[in-house]
This record gives structure tokens, C-alpha cells and sequence, in this order.
């Protein structure tokens, strides 16, 4: 069987999003990964939040073989991932103003905390008042997003702001507006997006890098293993039992 030249097409157009993210987002990811060692450090908890497609890259860190077992997924009923009926519901609830204050304030989340939001865009209402919200109760604030979409679109909250204005870090993901790498004359519309390969990427570089500065420190990372593994269930129990006071994914 031939190969797919569109196939080979979009892995390059990743590979080479990988590569720009890997060169220029470097000291942002270095950034975020201190100012989640320094919450671990601290006492405190993490946390993730995504709507939608980007909701996969925030569930990508949480409860995950090889990943910090203190990240906990901050999840608005109906919007993650697409399992919502309609689907088209859950793009629907990313634009009504007041679901982020009233998730935060049942939410377990506390000043000292980290919030990670992903958002491509960050041009709804959800992921932006997520962001105003946490920073008001005292959380460090992570965005990752496409910059790209704050010079080619505009904003859906009130504030005419994006995630990128209320948020302590920034991750370029540096998507195209409109996340589709390929064209070809025979289809209408782009297509192959490649938005959640290089956002989970850079989710798990941030990862890496908090561990890294905690191992600096002398602080053993509280890491899961996988289940798969021989002894890893023993092993996460002991991780799980040891800091079960800043995890919430158990309860």
C-alpha cells in the first residue's frame, strides 16, 4: 500500500510545531514548572481545566502513569470533552457568563494553588472568567492557548479580553486561527488539526519540568506509576495515601 501524502504532510506540519513550542516556549515551560514545584513544595494542590477539545489536554495530566498524582481536574458539568448531548452543548455553555465563579467557589481550591487553563482560543467567556476568578481567590494562573487568536479574532466576554490578559504564565501553543494544518484543491475545507498534540505536549513538558525543579530541591516528586506495571498499584497506593489530602479525583 502507498503512503498517504497528506498523512505525511500533517506529521510534518506537527513535528513542526513541536519544534517552534520546543525553541520558543522554552522559558515559559521552565516558568510553569517552577511555579507548580513551588505549590507542591508549599503544601499546596494543582489543578486543570479545559472546555471542550482542550479539555484532553488538561484530563492528559490527571491520574496519568508518569504524571503528578496532585493534579486534579476542575471540571464545568457539560463541558468536557464531548459527551455532552447535543455536543454542539458544550460549545454553547464555553460562551455563558457566571459557570466559572460558581465552579470555583464549590470547587476545593484555595489561595497558594495552581490553575492550568487550556483554552485554543481564549476568546470565551468560561476559560476567561476561569482565569479572572482564581487569580481574585489568590491561585497562580497558567494559560495555554494560541496568541494567534488575540490579533485575529475577538473576544466573546464582556471584558473584550482573552485568557492570555489574566494569566501569571503564558504557553504559546502557536496554532493557526481556525486549527487545521492541510488544504488540498479537491476539499473545501482545512482540515487535521493539530491542536491537541502540541497542547498535551506542552502539558507534559510542564510536567517534566516541575519535577525537575523539585528533584532540585531534595523533594522526592510524588509521581504515579503505571497499573500495568509489577508493583505500580502498590506503588500509587503509597503516593495516594501519603498525599490524599490534595487529591480530589478519589472522592
Amino acid at each position: 500500500m502507498s503512503e498517504s501524502k497528506l498523512a505525511g504532510q500533517f506529521f510534518d506540519a506537527a513535528i513542526g510545531l513541536l519544534q517552534r513550542v520546543r525553541d520558543e516556549e522554552a522559558g515559559n515551560v521552565a516558568a510553569a514548572g517552577t511555579a507548580i514545584a513551588d505549590a507542591v513544595a508549599a503544601g499546596g494542590r494543582l489543578f486543570a481545566f479545559g472546555a471542550g477539545h482542550s479539555s484532553l489536554a488538561a484530563q492528559d495530566v490527571v491520574y496519568r502513569a508518569g504524571g503528578l498524582a496532585l493534579m486534579n481536574l476542575l471540571a464545568v458539568p457539560g463541558t468536557v470533552g464531548v459527551d455532552v448531548t447535543p455536543a454542539t452543548l458544550g460549545s454553547a455553555l464555553e460562551r455563558v457568563d457566571g459557570l466559572a465563579g460558581a465552579v470555583l467557589d464549590s470547587s476545593p481550591a484555595k489561595p497558594g494553588d495552581v490553575l492550568v487553563i487550556v483554552s485554543l482560543s481564549g476568546r470565551n467567556s468560561l476559560p476567561v472568567e476561569m482565569a479572572m476568578n482564581a487569580r481574585a481567590l489568590g491561585l497562580k494562573v497558567i494559560g495555554v492557548t494560541s496568541l494567534a487568536y488575540t490579533s485575529e479574532t475577538k473576544s466573546r466576554h464582556v471584558s473584550g479580553t482573552f485568557l492570555r490578559d489574566h494569566c501569571d504564565i503564558v504557553l504559546d501553543s502557536k496554532i493557526a486561527t481556525g486549527d487545521a494544518e492541510l488544504t488540498h484543491p479537491a476539499i473545501e475545507a482545512p482540515f487535521a488539526p493539530a491542536s491537541t498534540v502540541v497542547t498535551s505536549a506542552l502539558m507534559q513538558a510542564m510536567m517534566a519540568a516541575a519535577a525537575e525543579s523539585l528533584a532540585e530541591r531534595g523533594i522526592d516528586p510524588p509521581l504515579l506509576r503505571s497499573g500495568n506495571v509489577d508493583g505500580g498499584h502498590e506503588w500509587n497506593g503509597r503516593v495516594l495515601e501519603e498525599y490524599g489530602d490534595r487529591i480530589f479525583f478519589r472522592r
